[in-house]
C-alpha cells in the first residue's frame, strides 16, 4: 500500500481531504451559471434569482454530487470485483439496459407513466436495469451456489451489446423530433426541473453505497486471492454477489435519471488509487467523494463554458476524461 500500512489517522486524513473536495464543490458550484444573479435576492429565496438558485442550480449540483459519487464508487467496486483496474460500472451491461428502457419509454407513450419522483423514462430505465442485473446474476450462479466471474462478465457484455443493437433499431424508426430527445438523453446530462431528480436517485443509491462501503475489508482480503480470503473468514462467492448487486443498483439509480455518463467510474477510482494506494477502506469512500466533486465541476463547466448553449455533461466527461486517462496511464508506465 502506498506509504505503508493504512493507519486510522492516515485513513481519516485521506478521507477528510476527499471530503473537503466534495464540500467545496457543493458550496462553490451553485455560484456559477449562465446568468448572473442578485445574490441578496437569490440567498433569501425571493424572486427569479431565488427560484434559479434553489430550484435549478442547487438541485443540479446535488444531483451531480450524488451521481458522480455513485458511479465512482461502483467503478471502484467493480474493479475490485473483477480484479481489473479498467473495469467500469457499465462493464456488466447495466448502462445499456437502462438506456434501452429509457429509449422505449420515450418511444412508447404507454411506458411513460410516472411513479413518485421517477419520470417515465427514468422509471423504465430503472426497471430494465434491475431486470438485467437479475438475469446476469442468475446466469452467473453455479449449481452449487457459487458465482462464476467469467460468466458474469461475458453475460454482462453480451446483454450490453444486445441492448445497444436494440437502441440502434429504435433510433432508426422513430421520428426526427423524438430522435433528438432520445439522443440528448443518451448523451447523459444533469438537467433538473426541481428537487425531484435528486430525490429519485436516493432510494437506491444510499443503501447500495452503504453496502459497498461495508465490503471494503472483504475486498482487501480478496486482493490476495480466494484461498487467503477464505482462510481469513471471507466468503468470496457471497462477497462478489453482494458487490455485483449493490454496484449494479447504484449504477442503475444514477443512469435511470441522468442517462449514461462515461469515464467517471473508470477515471476516478484509478486516479484515487494512484494517489492513496489500493486499500479499499480509503479507496471506496474517497472515490465516492472525489467522483461527486469531479462530476459537479464538470457539469458547471459544461453549462457555463459555451453559455447560453449547454454541453451535455456526458459528452464533456468523455472529452475531458479520455486524454486525462491516457496521461495517467503514461504516468504510471513511466
Amino acid at each position: 500500500m502506498k506509504g505503508g500500512p493504512l493507519t486510522r489517522r492516515r485513513l481519516a486524513v485521506e478521507v477528510g481531504g476527499a471530503a473537503l473536495l466534495f464540500l467545496s464543490a457543493a458550496l462553490l458550484c451553485p455560484l456559477f451559471g449562465a446568468e448572473s444573479l442578485n445574490w441578496k435576492e437569490a440567498l433569501s429565496g425571493r424572486g427569479p434569482a431565488g427560484a434559479i438558485f434553489f430550484f435549478q442550480r442547487l438541485p443540479r449540483v446535488i444531483l451531480g454530487l450524488l451521481a458522480g459519487g455513485g458511479l465512482a464508487l461502483a467503478g471502484a467496486s467493480f474493479q475490485a470485483l473483477l480484479r481489473n483496474p479498467l473495469a467500469t460500472p457499465f462493464t456488466l451491461g447495466v448502462s445499456g439496459a437502462s438506456a434501452l428502457g429509457a429509449s422505449l419509454a420515450l418511444w412508447i407513450p404507454a411506458l411513460s407513466a410516472r411513479l413518485g419522483p421517477l419520470s417515465g423514462p427514468a422509471l423504465a430505465a430503472w426497471a430494465f436495469a434491475l431486470a438485467e442485473v437479475a438475469l446476469v446474476d442468475r446466469l452467473a450462479r453455479t449449481r452449487s451456489g457459487g458465482f462464476k466471474m467469467d460468466t458474469l462478465l461475458l453475460a454482462g457484455v453480451t446483454l450490453g451489446l444486445i441492448c445497444s443493437a436494440a437502441i440502434l433499431g429504435i433510433r432508426y424508426i422513430v421520428s426526427p423530433d423524438l430522435l433528438v430527445e432520445m439522443d440528448r438523453w443518451l448523451m447523459g446530462g444533469l438537467t433538473v426541473g426541481s428537487w425531484s431528480e435528486p430525490a429519485s436517485v436516493l432510494p437506491l443509491l444510499l443503501p447500495s453505497s452503504a453496502a459497498l462501503l461495508l465490503l471494503a475489508r472483504d475486498f482487501n482480503h480478496l486482493a490476495f486471492g480466494e484461498e487467503t480470503a477464505s482462510a481469513r473468514g471471507v466468503d468470496p462467492a457471497r462477497t462478489r454477489r453482494r458487490a455485483f448487486l449493490a454496484g449494479s443498483l447504484a449504477t442503475a439509480s444514477v443512469v435511470s435519471v441522468t442517462g449514461p455518463i462515461g469515464f467517471v467510474g473508470l477515471l476516478v477510482p484509478h486516479a484515487v488509487r494512484l494517489l492513496i494506494g489500493p486499500d479499499h477502506r480509503a479507496l471506496l469512500p474517497c472515490s465516492f467523494l472525489a467522483g461527486g466533486a469531479l462530476l459537479a465541476w464538470c457539469d458547471t463547466l459544461a453549462r457555463t463554458a459555451a453559455a447560453p448553449t449547454e454541453i451535455p455533461v456526458g459528452l464533456f466527461t468523455a472529452l475531458l476524461g479520455g486524454p486525462l486517462f491516457l496521461w495517467l496511464l503514461l504516468r504510471e508506465k513511466g
